[in-house]
């Protein structure tokens, strides 16, 4: 999330059951918490307490880079949580450059009171597709108060250090899925120490994040570790053409297969000299991170351990985790890409784009979304993305979802949310554009918000619907509009303005299924 580099990082992240009752619950209040590890001390605040860079897995670097989390070393004394851990090694070219390997810390905010017993977990995993992002760049005391929850937000391995690989390499393509996993386990031992319920955990994420939640939904190695899951504009199904996320890369999903990504990790070994892991592993992360032929938004493998199916495969089979599950999307999720594609934007372009993107689909695409209905070339490819990337592809999974278990969908639909740091262009007014919607659940790093009051009442309820459906597995809250399950109309949150939308005609899904 204002420059070409920060808007990246916004776009772009079976376990043995461990005894918690050795850990006790800190005192109401306290700064020092007593983790499986060692104990750690946080900052006290108004209202709330927060601990940082907490160590959930040894340091991958070395003979541990493409490998599985190991878990952390205990520690003698009390470890310092008032600043985050680093970031995890990424491009220089994104908002949070890191060379850092050693980067597998989370960050704990609990609810300043403990009235009412052990609170609901809620686990978040940052956006940047998988490239980009840390979880220090997301403070949650709004959420933790509001919401009656303690946050978890965790770092992971990302690019070609958690979704890299070569061939032979056991693991390609998941390690950073895996990391996640630790982080988990990580919560159900440590979690009543905060004062949260280990069996009542939330996975949530939004866009790389929110794909990876939709992994671990089918990954048998993440079953019983989260006993419900949000999905932020992305899932199982997205798929996106050519310049369909950023100008510039190819058209892929969020999905690759081991061998393939093996493929990629062997080409890019002989770029480095390299004709085997032990040698990549003597290479520099800061070369690794910035080899310019590695593209973006980053696929997961599977066909791996930890994703032995394609995930939108498994979810469209009823093979996943069945767990309550919200589902949503922004109203105008495309219109960040448009923004960021280069300008002037031209009719000419669009054509270009759509026949790059479409091929012989667009001359089709191009009647159904003429620039006379949007006003703008610009705003004309936007709709493309909102609709044929976005939208129809997230309630496709939603109905998959709730053939099998309880599901909710929503849109989020402010379309004069705040824009911080973006700088849209005048053809390209923001709306409800990709990542709008996180400023109302949590303080973003360097993404100034100012709401005005119905804004703050919307963020408001958003707060309490997902903190009431992780402490239940249902939004719904006597003070709420109500929120019914997804029976192919989803929840539109506009400032007030909450009720139920038909977003699959809202967005010509008819169209695009076929």
């Amino acid at each position: 999330m204002g420059n070409h580099k920060r808007w990246t990082s916004a776009l772009l992240a079976a376990a043995t059951l461990t005894a918690v009752t050795a850990i006790p619950a800190a005192a109401e209040g306290s700064a020092v918490v007593r983790t499986e590890s060692g104990p750690v001390s946080g900052t006290v605040s108004d209202g709330y307490r927060t601990f940082q860079g907490i160590p959930f897995a040894a340091p991958p670097v070395g003979e541990l880079r493409w490998k599985s989390p190991r878990p952390p070393k205990k520690w003698a004394g009390t470890r310092d949580a008032t600043k985050p851990g680093a970031r995890c090694a990424q491009s220089a070219g994104g908002a949070t450059p890191s060379d850092a390997e050693d980067c597998l810390f989370l960050n704990v905010t609990t609810p300043g009171s403990a009235k009412g017993g052990p609170k609901p977990v809620m686990v978040w995993l940052h956006g940047g597709g998988n490239s980009y992002g840390s979880a220090d760049g997301f403070d949650a005391h709004r959420l933790a108060v509001g919401g009656d929850v303690v946050v978890v937000t965790t770092n992971y391995r990302l690019g070609v250090f958690g979704f890299g690989g070569l061939p032979g390499l056991e693991g390609t393509g998941g390690f950073g899925l895996e990391d996640q996993q630790a982080a988990l386990r990580w919560v159900r031992a440590n979690a009543a120490a905060f004062g949260g319920d280990p069996g009542n955990v939330t996975l949530f994420g939004e866009s790389g994040g929110s794909f990876d939640v939709c992994a671990q939904l089918t990954s048998p190695g993440a079953r019983g570790l989260f006993q419900r899951a949000i999905m932020q504009s992305g899932s199982c199904s997205t798929t996106w053409p050519a310049n369909g996320i950023i100008y510039g890369q190819p058209g892929k999903s969020a999905w690759a297969s081991a061998d393939a990504i093996a493929a990629d990790g062997a080409a890019l070994a002989a770029r480095h000299g390299c004709a085997d892991v032990a040698c990549l592993r003597l290479v520099s992360a800061h070369e690794l991170a910035n080899d310019p032929l590695i593209s973006q938004p980053t696929a997961a493998g599977f066909g791996n351990r930890v994703l032995p199916e394609r995930p939108d495969r498994a979810l469209a089979a009823g093979r996943f985790n069945r767990v309550p599950v919200i589902t949503g999307t922004t109203r105008d999720e495309g219109r960040l890409t448009s923004a960021f594609t280069p300008h002037p934007f031209t009719e000419a372009q669009y054509q270009q784009l759509l026949g790059d993107g479409f091929g012989d689909r667009a001359s089709r695409i191009a009647a159904r979304y003429p620039t006379s209905k949007y006003g703008t070339p610009a705003l004309a490819w936007a709709a493309v993305l909102t609709d044929g990337v976005w939208a129809c592809n997230q309630l496709a999974d939603n109905k998959a979802l709730a053939r099998k278990t309880t599901s909710f969908g929503f849109e989020f639909a402010d379309r004069s949310a705040p824009t911080g740091y973006f700088p849209f262009p005048e053809d390209v007014p923001a709306g409800a554009f990709h990542s709008s919607d996180v400023a109302y659940l949590f303080d973003v790093a360097d993404f100034v918000v100012t709401f005005t009051p119905e804004q703050q009442r919307l963020a408001d309820q958003m707060i309490r619907y997902w903190g009431r459906f992780a402490a239940t597995g249902d939004p719904n809250g006597h003070d709420l509009p109500r929120w019914s399950r997804f029976d192919g109309a989803v929840q539109s949150l506009a400032p007030g303005a909450i009720r139920p939308v038909d977003a699959g005609r809202e967005h010509g899904c008819g169209f695009w299924a076929n």
